[in-house]
């Protein structure tokens, strides 16, 4: 039976897993995982996986060319996730082995996350239940309506294109900026340049993916460029924004406040320098964590796996050209490079 390992730890396992799709898993091949309450090391999978064919990849440990080396016998790595960044995809097609990654099934929980605290930061809410929770009886403070706000898309993608959708069933204005985006068609949205997002947007929520050219996206410049009661919503990853200068930002009353669910902290989680700020609402990176969003993205490493063993290149791969070891394993026709 081909040897399958997943990467995730118990609790991993549990919450971006799940049990339907680790049972089908089962019945494709051998599988093992980091039966540890513990975070999976490079290590632990050298010690336990060595003799896999098939590496099922949560998001931590990076496998690096390090690890791909100590399997000798490893022919694919499924990224449960859309992000690849932990993977060495050139030490990975130098050693044949293929790369495929999941699709992209967290639209609907990220926008619902994000209208989520939107609500909550035009009304208080967390502030008032906060004081509540700490034995204080809260000052009621006026708040404000979805209703006729606008709001700025950065990026519009799978999960902008959702929020758009849910935005203006709040009685949103909704405008995007993407330069690899186009809103034709769409009479309800209207596309941008940043800086006039920026400076129109009573709302603005960073989606857009983390690549070299959005590092730092959002900086000093950019958030001066915001209304000074506006609200600024990362949900993306910590690498489009300068946290320092959102911090002071915040600090010298630039913007109202913000929602983060990503940040610098460990596994992209919002630093606590930043979290524990009274005008920030922080969640751990659980943006994505809902069963039907894990289930998407299991489900799709769980088709891919099937499709390895019955001999058929799944998809989508990042590689498929290179993956001459999985060839050879599983019988591939692979494309021309």
């Amino acid at each position: 039976m081909t040897r399958i390992f997943l990467t995730h730890n118990r609790s991993a396992l549990r919450h971006y897993f799940g049990d339907r799709a680790y049972h089908l898993l089962t019945g494709s091949g051998e599988v093992s995982f980091h039966d540890s309450d513990a975070e999976t090391t490079q290590d632990d999978i050298i010690r336990l996986a060595r003799d896999c064919e098939i590496l099922v990849s949560f998001r931590v440990p990076p496998v690096d060319v390090r690890l791909m080396q100590a399997l000798p016998h490893l022919a694919a790595v499924c990224r449960v996730a859309v992000d690849i960044r932990n993977i060495d995809i050139e030490s990975a097609s130098r050693l044949g082995i293929l790369v495929t990654r999941a699709t992209p099934g967290f639209g609907p929980s990220v926008a619902e996350w994000i209208i989520g605290v939107m609500i909550s930061l035009a009304r208080h809410i967390d502030m008032a239940s906060a004081a509540y929770h700490n034995g204080r009886e809260p000052v009621p403070l006026m708040g404000r309506e979805l209703r006729g706000a606008t709001l700025g898309i950065i990026g519009y993608g799978t999960i902008g294109q959702y929020l758009a959708k849910l935005a203006r069933g709040f009685g949103m204005s909704v405008i995007v900026s993407d330069p690899f985006a186009t809103v034709e068609g769409e009479t309800e949205v209207q596309w941008y340049p940043l800086d006039a997002l920026l400076a129109q947007s009573d709302f603005v929520a960073c989606l857009a993916p983390a690549t070299a050219d959005t590092a730092n996206l959002m900086n000093a410049f950019r958030f001066q460029q915001m209304r000074r009661s506006a609200y600024f919503i990362n949900a993306s990853r910590a690498e489009l924004v300068n946290e320092t200068d959102l911090l002071q930002a915040l600090d010298n009353g630039l913007i109202a406040g913000c929602a983060l669910d990503v940040g610098s902290a460990k596994d992209q989680m919002p630093p606590l320098r930043l979290a524990s700020h009274p005008r920030v609402i922080a969640t751990p990176h659980v943006g994505g964590l809902t069963p039907e969003a894990s289930e998407h993205q299991a489900m799709d490493a769980v088709r891919q796996v099937q499709a390895l063993i019955a001999g058929r290149l799944p998809e989508p791969c990042v590689n498929a050209s290179y993956a001459t070891r999985a060839r050879e394993r599983f019988g591939l026709a692979l494309p021309q490079m």
